[in-house]
C-alpha cells in the first residue's frame, strides 16, 4: 500500500474508534439513567430502556457508517495534501538521479519538517552543482597544464631529430627541466586529491614551529629575490597531519615570495591563539590587486600576477592546495588585499590542547 493509503486508512480508522468510544459513552449514560419495564406517566406511557435500545442501535449504526465514509474520503484528501511536498521533492531527486543539478525544490510555506527537508536538500544540490563545476573546470585546467609541457617535450624532440648536429647537452638540460616540471605538476595535484578525501592521521601540531620550519627552509629563496621573512608568535597548538599543515606554510610562504616586490620586500609570518582556534597569517608587500583577482586566488591555476618567471614562477596551485588543506582541517583560508600592495593571508583551524612539559617528555 502507499503512504497515502496507509495515511487514510490510518484517519479513518482513528475517526472510527473515537465515534465508537463516544456512542459507548452515550449508551453507557443511557442505560444509567434510564430504567427497564414499563413506565407509566400521567401522559401515559414512557419510553423505557428498551424502547430506546429499538431506536438508538440503527442510528448508531447510521452515524457509524458515515463517520467511516468521511474518515475515508476526508483522509484521502488531507493525506494528499499532507503529502504533497513529498511528491515536489522526489521530483527533484530523480532530476538529480539523471543528472540536473540545477533544480531547486524552494518549498514555499511555513517552516515545518518537509521545509526544512527541502531546503536541506537545495542545499545539498548546490554543493553538489558547485563542486561538480568546480571539478569540471579543474579537470580542464589541469589538462592545459599538463599539455603544455608535453607539447615543449615533443617540441624539442622534433627538432633534435631535424638538427643532429644539435647540442645534445642543452637539449638533455631543457628536457629536464619541462620532465621535473611535470612531475611537480603531477605531484601537486596527487597532494590536492588526498587533500581532499580526508585521509591523513591526526596529531597534535605546533604551529609556531612549523612556520619557522617553513621560514627557514625558504630562507635561500626569500635572499634571492631580496625579500625580508620576519616570523612571530607564541605556542600555537591544534590537531592535525603536521605533513600537510608543514606543506600549507610552506604553500604560503613560497606564494609571498615570489609574488613580492622585485627588490626590499617583506613577508610576515605570524601565529595567535584564539578562544576556540588558531590562526596562521601570511602577508607580503607587492603589486596592488583587486579584490575580484583575490578573490579567486584560492582556484587551482589561478596566478595573481603574470610578471613572475623563472625556476620558481609556479603552478598556480600553491594557494589552492593551501585552501584544501585547511578545509580539510576543518578550518577556513581567508585572502585580503592590502592597502599599500600584496595580500594577507589567514588561515584558522581549530585550536587544540598544548603540550605540558613533564620529566621524560611532553604529554
Amino acid at each position: 500500500m502507499s503512504v497515502r493509503l496507509k495515511l487514510t486508512l490510518s484517519y479513518a480508522g482513528f475517526l472510527m474508534l473515537a465515534g465508537v468510544v463516544l456512542l459507548a459513552v452515550v449508551w453507557v449514560f443511557l442505560l444509567r439513567y434510564v430504567p427497564d419495564g414499563t413506565i407509566r406517566s400521567l401522559g401515559g406511557f414512557v419510553p423505557n430502556r428498551s424502547d430506546l435500545q429499538e431506536a438508538f442501535a440503527p442510528r448508531a449504526a447510521a452515524v457509524l457508517a458515515f463517520l467511516l465514509l468521511f474518515g475515508l474520503v476526508g483522509g484521502w484528501l488531507l493525506a494528499g495534501r499532507m503529502l504533497a511536498p513529498l511528491s515536489r521533492i522526489t521530483d527533484a531527486t530523480r532530476r538529480a538521479a539523471s543528472g540536473s543539478l540545477s533544480h531547486r525544490i524552494q518549498l514555499p510555506g511555513r517552516s515545518d519538517e518537509f521545509r526544512e527537508l527541502a531546503d536541506a536538500f537545495d542545499t545539498m544540490l548546490a554543493r553538489l552543482d558547485a563542486q561538480l563545476a568546480e571539478q569540471q573546470r579543474f579537470a580542464a585546467n589541469a589538462s592545459h597544464e599538463l599539455r603544455t609541457p608535453l607539447a615543449i617535450t615533443q617540441s624539442l624532440l622534433d627538432v633534435a631529430r631535424n638538427d643532429p648536429d644539435r647540442d645534445e647537452g642543452l637539449l638533455i638540460e631543457r628536457l629536464h627541466a619541462v620532465n621535473a616540471r611535470a612531475i611537480h605538476l603531477t605531484e601537486a595535484l596527487l597532494l590536492l586529491s588526498r587533500t581532499d578525501q580526508r585521509s591523513f592521521t591526526r596529531e597534535p601540531v605546533d604551529l609556531s614551529l612549523i612556520a619557522e620550519e617553513a621560514s627557514e627552509t625558504l630562507l635561500p629563496l626569500a635572499e634571492k629575490h631580496g625579500v625580508t621573512i620576519e616570523t612571530s608568535g607564541d605556542v600555537t597548538p591544534t590537531v592535525g597531519s603536521r605533513a600537510l599543515l608543514l606543506q600549507l606554510t610552506t604553500n604560503l610562504v613560497h606564494n609571498a615570495i615570489v609574488h613580492n616586490l622585485p627588490d626590499q620586500g617583506t613577508v610576515q609570518v605570524n601565529t595567535a591563539v584564539r578562544p576556540e582556534a588558531v590562526t596562521l597569517t601570511v602577508e607580503n608587500t607587492g603589486d596592488t590587486l583587486a579584490p575580484q583577482l583575490v578573490a579567486t586566488l584560492t582556484e587551482p591555476f589561478q596566478r595573481g600576477s603574470e610578471r613572475i618567471r623563472g625556476d620558481h614562477a609556479g603552478l598556480g596551485l600553491g594557494l589552492a592546495i593551501a585552501n584544501s588543506i585547511t578545509r580539510a582541517h576543518d578550518g577556513t583560508l581567508m585572502i585580503v588585499p592590502r592597502p599599500g600592495g600584496g595580500i594577507r593571508v589567514t588561515a584558522t583551524l581549530p585550536a587544540g590542547r598544548p603540550r605540558i612539559a613533564v620529566p621524560g617528555g611532553v604529554r
